[in-house]
């Protein structure tokens, strides 16, 4: 490799952040394409939701608690590796990889006590496939993050200097996290009718 090929590789953009930044595009507006069918059918029925199929608030709420606060958790291992603490980011990591872990155990827990099915009514369409999609995002962010701490393994794979995958991991989450913020308002807050 010569000198002039090193310098040019260094002014280089880093296609794979630009390739993430597309795929959340992408994946932005799949959610937006379910957000705007749940807006449309809200709209367009009577009584939402249906009679039998209410939401409950109290976990919802605990989970988004859980899940929002893991983006700050997550940042924190950001900010150890840019100071080459590669036990601090790995330490982040793992707290983060957990309370996704404990937000899906949440969803799944909500999902066996709500009394109705994905084919009960309209609603219920909307909801198991708009939560359970956004889960199948969480628990490939949980493997993202864990993926991230198995290469950290590596000495020298990650350093103040080199973090992209680290970064990456980091902006998928505060993806999810912030899809949830917007599923837990349609979904949840404006849904839910105190009995």
């Amino acid at each position: 490799m010569t000198i002039a090929t090193e310098h040019h590789e260094e002014h280089h953009p880093d296609l794979r952040v630009w390739g993430l930044l597309t795929f959340l595009i992408s994946e932005s507006l799949m959610f937006g394409g379910f957000f705007a069918t749940y807006l449309f059918f809200r709209g367009i029925t009577e009584v939402w939701p249906p009679e039998g199929t209410e939401v409950e608030l109290f976990l919802p709420a605990i989970n988004t608690i859980i899940l929002v606060s893991s983006s700050f958790v997550i940042h924190l291992g950001d900010v150890a590796i840019k100071k080459n603490n590669v036990w601090g980011m790995r330490f982040w990591y793992l707290v983060t990889a957990i309370m996704g872990a404990v937000f899906l155990g949440g969803q799944v827990y909500e999902y066996m006590n709500l009394g109705y099915g994905l084919t009960t009514n309209v609603f219920a369409n909307c909801f198991y496939i708009m939560t359970g999609f956004h889960g199948l995002h969480v628990f490939i962010g949980i493997l993202l993050i864990l993926g991230v701490v198995w290469r950290s393994r590596r000495p020298g794979h990650y350093s103040a200097t080199k973090h992209t995958g680290i970064e990456m991991a980091e902006i998928y989450w505060h993806f999810v996290d912030i899809i949830w913020i917007v599923l837990f308002t349609l979904v949840y807050i404006l849904t839910y009718k105190p009995a």
